[in-house]
């Protein structure tokens, strides 16, 4: 029995030196990763943004570290606004506005560093069911644009102008309406036919509202059409975040490619409760279709005087910039290439 006792006893003291050596160990190399918050500013909720809420719902932002809040501002000049001001650290918005802050001789300039999509974004659609579409049936119409200055509105603009139309004198062009509300003006009988985001483009054509009669981002090509960006400051504060935030969104490109539009959309529905997860991936799998999606950050020097090309035909374009004076590609390019 004292044998017994004095095994125990030395047993005991064994494991109690070992958990004490562990603890040691664990307290010697504890969990150092610091979480890092970014505050995400975009301009509309569209699906058209799928790769940006894969890389929230999947975790690829979490993988590096950083705790992205995500806001919707519901407007270009909104959303430049929140990230001028300080209540963003990254936009996700289009790249024309980038011209356009640079244009008033700011000095802290906004760059792009990482591009999520590359066509227009926007649909056609028409009241009344058209089988047999061309573009000359908008000459004398009236049509429900978007904001002036805005990409969408020179996209807008620049493929109607391809196809012989004069959005000047041709039809009577609605402009002055927010953005917001431009889908309830149309469903409250204001215009012939409307250009719109989805996925309120294939709702109102569920609905019987609208019918999608051709695709703007089909027609213009590529373009940097919405951008992540941010102040000059914050990126040569914060190098790493934006590394980070840009490799997160790589990860998320490559995932949104490999996988189908049904799992895209289960990975994404909860950004778009009231809209039904079929109607979700019939959405991603148009613009999958169309090459709307980036599959790589790198903004190129030919979608950026593309951008331009559509903007000068706009009559939108305050100055020729250089691509290299507002495009941060270094960065995308080392997390392509790790």
């Amino acid at each position: 029995m004292k044998k017994w006792l004095k095994f125990s006893f030395s047993s005991l003291l064994i494991m109690i030196l070992m958990f004490s050596i562990a603890a040691c160990n664990n307290t010697e190399k504890p969990d150092t990763k610091e979480i890092e918050k970014v505050r995400l500013v975009e301009v509309t909720r569209s699906i058209f943004y799928a790769p940006e809420y894969v890389a929230i719902a999947k975790g690829f932002f979490e993988e590096e570290g950083l705790d992205v809040e995500l806001t919707t501002a519901f407007g270009g000049d909104k959303t430049m606004t929140a990230l001028l001001s300080g209540g963003a650290d990254i936009a996700l918005v289009g790249s024309e506005t980038s011209i356009y802050v640079y244009a008033q001789d700011s000095n802290d300039p906004v760059i792009n560093f990482a591009q999520l999509t590359q066509t227009d974004g926007t649909f056609l659609v028409s009241r009344e069911k058209i089988d047999n579409f061309s573009w000359d049936l908008l000459k004398g119409t009236t049509f429900l644009g978007q904001r002036t200055g805005g990409m969408p509105q020179m996209v807008g603009e620049f493929v109607l102008k391809k196809h012989g139309i004069d959005p000047h004198q041709d039809l009577n062009l609605i402009q002055n309406i927010d953005f917001a509300n431009i889908p309830s003006a149309f469903a409250s009988g204001t215009g012939d036919f409307v250009q719109l985001f989805e996925p309120q483009a294939s709702i109102f054509e569920l609905e019987g509202k609208g019918h999608i009669v051709a695709s703007f981002g089909t027609e213009s090509g590529h373009v940097p059409y919405t951008t992540f960006m941010t102040k000059d400051s914050y990126m040569s504060e914060n190098k790493d975040i934006v590394e980070k935030f840009t490799r997160a969104i790589y990860k998320a490109q490559q995932w949104v490619q490999t996988h189908s539009s049904d799992e895209v959309a289960e990975a994404i529905q909860s950004y778009f409760p009231d809209t039904d997860v079929k109607l979700i991936s019939t959405v991603v799998d148009r613009y999958k279709e169309q090459g709307s999606f980036a599959t790589d950050p790198i903004l190129d020097a030919e979608e950026w005087n593309n951008l331009q090309d559509i903007m000068e035909e706009a009559g939108e374009l305050p100055e020729q910039v250089d691509h290299k004076t507002l495009v941060n590609t270094e960065i995308a390019e080392s997390v392509k290439e790790e």
